[in-house]
């Protein structure tokens, strides 16, 4: 089986910024990887270069067979992102609910609107991902009802609804205080045990221990390592992958 994303000689600029250099990375069909790194490496934005929030400058993204060139233009390239787009499911740091829908008709928004679902048809899609996250009883919320750790879990159900073959999780946890940030990580676990692919950029090194089958160390725009949690966390090779566990270790992550 071929892998479900590849990302080839991937280079972002902005500006005269060098964010991505020549980045390339392999992703199998339900494999679990936690993007690690300090802040600044480059590790959000290789997320949004693969769903194309970003445009890439050179290189190539390649997400279920469909494969895009960074840098084009034009509509066939218009359509080809609007493509891959349907098959990556994006988490963010911040929420972005919309205040003035109920939890059920945010979660059926994109299916009603991007892919021209039948309403009936979404609402049984959305109760049903609710119900994944644990929130099916808030359907009928507005999100400034709901917790933080409530609100991320909607925004998941959200890309859920999509039917996505790639989570694409974005520090998920940060925006969150302490005591909700289990919650959430709950539901990630639980995704991954379904069998769900996911890149997930994170601080939360349990979490990566826990859960990831591979762990990648980003830093100033590169992989510099990469491997299972097991042996990265016991031996690191790059000496900014011990200053990361170290930090973790003494309580700074």
């Amino acid at each position: 089986m071929p892998p479900i994303v590849k990302v080839s000689k991937l280079d972002k600029y902005f500006g005269r910024l060098h964010v991505l250099k020549s980045l390339s990375i392999k992703v199998e069909s339900k494999e679990v990887i936690c993007i690690i790194g300090r802040s600044g490496s480059g590790k959000s934005t290789l997320l949004r270069c693969i769903n194309f929030l970003e445009e890439p400058s050179a290189g190539v993204i390649e997400v279920d067979g469909i494969k895009v060139e960074g840098g084009e233009k034009g509509g066939r390239h218009r359509q080809l992102v609007h493509d891959v787009r349907l098959k990556t499911g994006m988490v963010f740091q911040e929420f972005n609910l919309f205040p003035h829908m109920t939890v059920l008709d945010n979660v059926i928004e994109g299916p009603v609107t991007v892919k021209k679902m039948d309403r009936s048809k979404a609402v049984e899609l959305g109760e049903m991902n609710l119900e994944r996250v644990g929130l099916s009883q808030k359907r009928d919320e507005y999100p400034n009802r709901l917790s933080g750790g409530q609100k991320q879990r909607v925004a998941i159900a959200r890309a859920l609804a999509m039917e996505p073959r790639v989570m694409l999780f974005d520090e998920p946890t940060s925006a969150l205080d302490p005591e909700l940030i289990g919650e959430v990580l709950n539901v990630m676990k639980k995704l991954a045990k379904e069998g769900m692919t996911m890149l997930v950029v994170t601080h939360e090194m349990g979490f990566a221990k826990e859960v990831a089958d591979r762990v990648v160390v980003m830093a100033d725009g590169e992989i510099v390592e990469e491997s299972s949690p097991a042996q990265l966390f016991a031996r690191p090779k790059d000496p900014r992958t011990q200053a990361l566990i170290d930090r973790y270790r003494s309580g700074g992550q």
